[in-house]
């Protein structure tokens, strides 16, 4: 029904038209590359979807549509596992204060802190330190 329609409407309308079958188009990826670059980047305006759509030059809906599209993740997974990574290497280097890292990185307090990291590694910042630190000193655990 939708290559139909989207036949209709190419016959119909002169000039380009969105993708017939709601794939991620080439302006969906420049799109999602420069979201992922300030969000990487620790844009200040990457710490909400409607600010980085503003930063954009986008609307919200267009962004959160066009990232799963792209990436298969919403922006705010996308945004976690940016958040996450930044987090193990701090834990890896010897972070100490949970709290410290919770706010360098966006979290509201050291509980969204471990609750994020539990959810997305099963393990709370304090494992994975263990871990990370097993690691480091010769150990056979891999990230």
């Amino acid at each position: 029904m939708l290559t139909l329609l989207a036949t209709a409407v190419t016959r119909a309308v002169p000039g380009p038209t969105p993708s017939a079958v709601g794939g991620p188009t080439t302006g969906d990826r420049a799109l999602v590359a420069a979201a992922r670059e300030a969000i990487t980047a620790e844009h200040p305006a990457s710490t909400t979807l409607v600010s980085l759509a503003e930063l954009l030059g986008a609307s919200p809906f267009r962004l959160s549509r066009a990232f799963p599209r792209e990436l298969g993740v919403s922006v705010t997974h996308y945004r976690h596992r940016v958040r996450i990574g930044r987090a193990l290497d701090r834990l890896e280097a010897g972070e100490t204060s949970l709290s410290t890292l919770a706010a360098d990185l966006g979290y509201a307090d050291q509980a969204h802190l471990t609750c994020t990291l539990r959810q997305h590694l099963g393990h709370t910042p304090t494992a994975l330190r263990r871990l990370l630190t097993r690691r480091t000193h010769g150990g056979s655990v891999e990230r």
